[in-house]
């Protein structure tokens, strides 16, 4: 009888972790972005549940901190942009988001002429992080204008 009552408590456990859904976006579970749009088109991409936009949060809130303080200021830069192209794709802002989009590739172009100066490790650890962003952001714009057309 011991048996059976630790066999199926051991199972209500497991069943019950299981069934816990965790969300690593910045936007909230209940905020999804719909079909919306602006004078200039649509947008439509649930930011919510897309795993790209997630990523992409979760490496601004890992961003190392470098050697350099033209770097640092300047991936600062870039979190900003990021992270306001993130809440206007989810606001269906187009015009926000290419302005955004701008600000980012800027940024960006900046990171690249400044991390000549940074060790070889530091460089690398900047390399990857740059790497996954770019990756993540044209996923993103991909899906936004694959569902305009």
């Amino acid at each position: 009888m011991k048996t059976t009552f630790l066999s199926v408590s051991i199972i209500f456990i497991l069943w019950s972790c299981a069934t816990e859904k965790s969300n690593t976006s910045p936007v909230p579970a209940g905020i999804s972005s719909e079909k919306k749009s602006d004078e200039t088109g649509d947008i439509s991409l649930k930011i919510s549940e897309n795993a790209n936009a997630a990523e992409v949060s979760n490496l601004l809130s890992t961003f190392p901190v470098f050697s350099k303080k033209e770097v640092n200021e300047e991936i600062s830069v870039l979190k900003y942009s990021l992270q306001n192209y993130l809440y206007a794709l989810d606001a269906g802002n187009s015009n926000a988001k290419n302005k955004q989009l701008k600000s980012m590739q800027k940024s960006y172009r900046k990171i690249q002429k400044l991390r000549k100066s940074l060790t070889t490790d530091e460089n690398d650890i900047l390399n990857r992080y740059l790497v996954r962003i770019k990756t993540n952001v044209a996923v993103i714009e991909n899906s936004v204008n694959g569902n305009k057309k």
